[in-house]
């Protein structure tokens, strides 16, 4: 055969390997495959009566019964993490970034995947509603009895534990709960402004009714006796309230450009220890999202007297940025952002939103931040943000993907009930609280993919082992995917920041 003839055949089958090698931006690499899982993960947490259009099928209907023994529909919501309880600080928080993700990003999302986004916020902010509804007198801040569900191992389809529902009365306190779903409902109101106006409405009044409790029971919800049995050490406030009244007053200003928000938001800053904690964010502590969120004003709307919103989130950005001399963040051997106490990527996804946040803020102003001995610009800011995102999605010694089911190597023993045990829709027989036990107890991966869960994480060492009993990292969390939901969305659009 000819040389020609022999090369003519060849090169289809060159063009085909070629087509199937690896690029930098194939693989893990696919931003906008990530952010659509990420959205679906979401439907996986779901409690209640799941819709017709359900998209994670082996979940079902569960804790329909929910706020029964209050004499309240308190169905719907979701469920944290890899059990069945209704936390509502951490679920509030969750609904509050995934609104945030919207409004800044959602420019960046495709049709479809704005869409499932703003059903993943409702989905939400539906339950919240409910939560306040006994408002100006009462808050319902949980439904589920953690010690009680700990113990079992059973699909929220199953479980017969008790559905305690958690309520704090006036003149008892709930600050934090309660500053946190106001921050929720006026962040989701802007999200809805345009699709759905009479939703944002609604959500926005209920906001202020729920700052209006915050504000004036002022106090923990875990100092509350009946209460800090429920909710810690679980979610227990261990920063304190202080951060959700400013946070929910800041949100409360950003939804209505109400100027008695701007007023407290300045007049309290400082009793309300708004210089405290600033290098922190995430469910219990929203100092460095407030600055962030603020610095806005001075940003875009010339507000100098909130300058030290502004000077606290330039303070948190050089402690980010490792040339920095104020620098003193810790990173892993493989690059990513690493803070002791478990479930580590809560912190990487949290702080990757801010950084993409603050530097479009930045641009949009044409300035920088001073870091001493550097400037540091927008530029800087989204890669490093890139950087944690890479790193989550399998650029990492392990080379693994830390998102479920994204990728070809991903954590196959989630420490997740509902995903370790049988569907019911395969195993419709119920599997009571004990009988669960032996599916925990397997290394065999888990049957039901939690297809967009973004697991705890791996240590600071850049290890991961993949199995349920290590929940630290095996984990995933409402509140880990809800920022990275924006944070994918910006690099749907920007792959490569420059």
């Amino acid at each position: 055969m000819a040389l020609s003839s022999t090369l003519n055949l060849i090169k289809p089958l060159l063009i085909l390997v070629l087509l199937h090698l690896p690029s930098h931006n194939s693989s893990y690499l696919e931003y906008s495959d990530a952010l659509s899982r990420s959205i679906l993960f979401f439907e996986g947490q779901r409690s209640g009566y799941l819709p017709n259009d359900q998209r994670i099928v082996w979940r079902a209907n569960s804790g329909l019964g929910d706020g029964w023994e209050v004499s309240a529909d308190l169905t719907g919501g979701y469920y944290d993490a890899g059990d069945n309880v209704k936390f509502g600080f951490p679920m509030a928080f969750t609904a509050t970034m995934l609104a945030w993700s919207v409004i800044e990003f959602g420019d960046s999302m495709p049709a479809g995947e704005l869409r499932n986004a703003l059903v993943a916020v409702r989905w939400a902010t539906d339950y919240l509603l409910k939560t306040v509804s006994q408002l100006p007198n009462r808050i319902f801040v949980q439904v589920g009895d953690p010690i009680k569900d700990h113990s079992c191992w059973e699909r929220p389809e199953d479980m017969d534990t008790a559905r305690t529902v958690y309520t704090v009365e006036a003149p008892n306190t709930a600050s934090d709960v309660a500053g946190e779903t106001a921050a929720a409902l006026a962040a989701a109101s802007i999200a809805f402004r345009s699709s759905d106006p009479a939703y944002s409405e609604t959500l926005l009044r209920t906001a202020v009714k729920a700052f209006e409790f915050a504000d004036t029971y002022r106090g923990a919800y875990s100092d509350n006796s009946d209460i800090r049995d429920g909710v810690c050490p679980f979610y227990c406030d261990f920063d304190g309230y202080q951060d959700e009244l400013l946070w929910g007053a800041a949100w409360l200003r950003t939804a209505s450009q109400d100027d008695s928000y701007l007023n407290y938001i300045q007049n309290n800053g400082k009793t309300l220890g708004a210089d405290d904690n600033i290098n922190e964010f995430g469910w219990d502590n929203k100092h460095a999202g407030l600055n962030v969120l603020v610095s806005k004003e001075v940003l875009e709307g010339n507000m100098y007297s909130l300058q030290s919103y502004k000077a606290s989130a330039d303070s948190f950005m050089c402690t980010l940025t490792p040339d920095s001399d104020s620098s003193h963040i810790e990173y892993t051997p493989g690059g990513l952002i690493y803070r002791p106490g478990g479930s580590n990527l809560q912190h990487a996804t949290t702080i990757s939103f801010l950084l993409l946040v603050y530097a479009n803020y930045l641009q949009r102003s044409s300035q920088s931040v001073s870091c001493g001995n550097i400037n540091v610009g927008p530029t800087t800011l989204r890669q490093m943000a890139k950087r944690q995102v890479d790193y989550i999605l399998g650029e990492n010694p392990k080379g693994m993907s830390y998102m479920v089911g994204y990728s070809n190597y991903y954590p196959q023993r989630i420490h997740h009930r509902g995903s370790s045990l049988p569907s019911i829709k395969d195993h419709p027989q119920m599997i009571a609280c004990k009988e669960g036990s032996v599916y925990f107890n397997s290394s065999d991966p888990n049957p039901n993919v939690l297809v967009g869960a973004i697991v705890g994480g791996p240590g600071e060492d850049d290890m991961y082992d993949d199995t349920r009993e290590d929940f630290r990292k095996s984990e995933p969390t409402t509140y880990i995917n809800a920022p990275f939901v924006g944070v994918l969305a910006y690099f749907v659009a920007n792959p490569n920041p420059s």
